[in-house]
């Protein structure tokens, strides 16, 4: 089960990233992965050690062999570089679309062996499981394609000419609807149904209002705001255990931190892609730095790109605290004697790992491969400009400090 984990949750994502950027290593790590899954599909149907009911996970098993023999088949044609004209073209699209689909089967798979190794989700209790795994992913996809943007994407956003609040408030609107009309079923309404469902329209009412407010790539703050109102809802969202409502509420005190951090950045944060207005970058005659001041803006340039990181791990604690806060889960942890605070830190020490893995994953895109060549040019580039440093140096038009002497007065 370790293995397997490890196969889906780092192996096959770091060997997605290698093929994105052309890395020769591409190969061989989705070759090790492949056959570490068959061997682990065998052997797990052919031992004699414990079993279980049948369940979602062993089934999504056998279906994630789909893809994986699609993309070896895909692979292996493409290695061939026939019909380069005419069929080569779509098949290498649909190998990029099933590589680049890996993260979200591995993470669906393992919630599933997650479940079902404690027999949670049955009966009953489906309902809140959907609910809490799947707006907890959701969070937790949200603020990896955040932390995507900040680090290698804010030139995609750029030339699509939308604002990223365009994009989040579509999401959230059309989530919105969906939840508007899925979490009452039966005839009662119970104090659960009506607020879930009252979280559904502010979602697509709120969701609206973004859209109209981001147009002609504008910023907005509608998208982080209803963040912040979520989290008031579920830190307010009263349980049955003591320990669940505290969970909760460190849920949603995280999900309004995220929300606040998130608008301090849109109002506050210029991106690295803002252009230099045009006063301060036609000339220098008006400059009271040379070449060398530029360089001093760098620590407040730092300072600026670690704040932006806050949001998006907020958000994928949120979304681990959310995920970890179903009444199965915490019956467990209630009858195992563990408090909220014990239990929230080791959600919150997951949330680091997770988002330390989701920056290794970047790095390795923006120097490996392809990308290795203008990671070390862009080096090389930063260490010239580091070598320059100059003094101060007076306007043009400056008087003299002191009476000017000329030799021979």
């Amino acid at each position: 089960m370790a293995v397997q984990a490890a196969v889906w949750g780092v192996l096959f994502p770091v060997g997605m990233v290698l093929g994105i950027t052309r890395s020769r290593w591409h190969v061989p790590l989705q070759s090790a992965g492949f056959a570490l899954t068959v061997a682990g599909y065998i052997l797990g149907h052919s031992h004699g050690g414990r079993q279980f009911l049948p369940s979602v996970h062993g089934t999504f098993a056998s279906i994630l062999f789909i893809p994986i023999l699609s993309q070896l088949v895909l692979g292996i044609y493409l290695k061939l570089h026939v019909h380069e004209m005419t069929i080569r073209p779509y098949a290498v699209r649909v190998h990029g679309v099933l590589g680049k689909s890996y993260p979200v089967l591995g993470w669906t798979q393992m919630l599933f062996g997650a479940i079902t190794f404690r027999g949670y989700c049955r009966g009953g209790n489906l309902g809140q499981c959907l609910a809490h795994y799947i707006m907890g992913s959701g969070f937790i996809g949200y603020g990896i394609i955040m932390a995507i943007i900040l680090v290698v994407g804010e030139d995609w956003v750029k030339r699509s000419g939308r604002s990223p609040e365009w994009w989040d408030s579509w999401v959230i609107m059309l989530w919105g609807i969906v939840n508007t009309f899925t979490e009452h079923r039966g005839s009662h309404w119970s104090a659960k149904d009506m607020q879930h469902t009252s979280l559904g329209v502010l979602w697509w009412t709120g969701g609206l209002l973004g859209i109209i407010l981001s147009r002609k790539n504008r910023r907005s703050v509608v998208p982080a705001v209803i963040i912040i109102l979520t989290g008031w809802a579920m830190s307010e969202h009263a349980q049955a255990l003591m320990l669940s409502t505290k969970v909760h509420a460190a849920f949603g005190n995280t999900l309004m931190l995220a929300g606040l951090a998130r608008i301090m950045e849109v109002c506050f944060v210029v991106p690295n892609h803002s252009s230099v207005p045009g006063d301060m970058s036609d000339s220098d005659h008006h400059s009271d730095r040379t070449v060398g001041g530029l360089v001093s803006e760098s620590g407040k340039a730092s300072a600026i790109q670690a704040f932006r990181h806050l949001p998006p791990f907020l958000l994928i604690a949120a979304g681990l605290l959310f995920m970890s806060a179903t009444d199965e889960e915490l019956d467990y942890v209630h009858n195992n004697e563990m408090d909220h605070v014990t239990y929230v830190l080791v959600m919150l020490s997951l949330a680091f790992i997770i988002y330390s893995f989701v920056l290794t994953l970047l790095h390795l895109y923006s120097t490996t491969g392809r990308n290795a060549t203008k990671a070390s040019s862009d080096t090389a580039n930063a260490g010239e400009d580091e070598a320059k440093w100059y003094q101060r140096v007076p306007h043009v038009d400056a008087e003299p400090s002191s009476p000017q002497f000329v030799i021979g007065d």
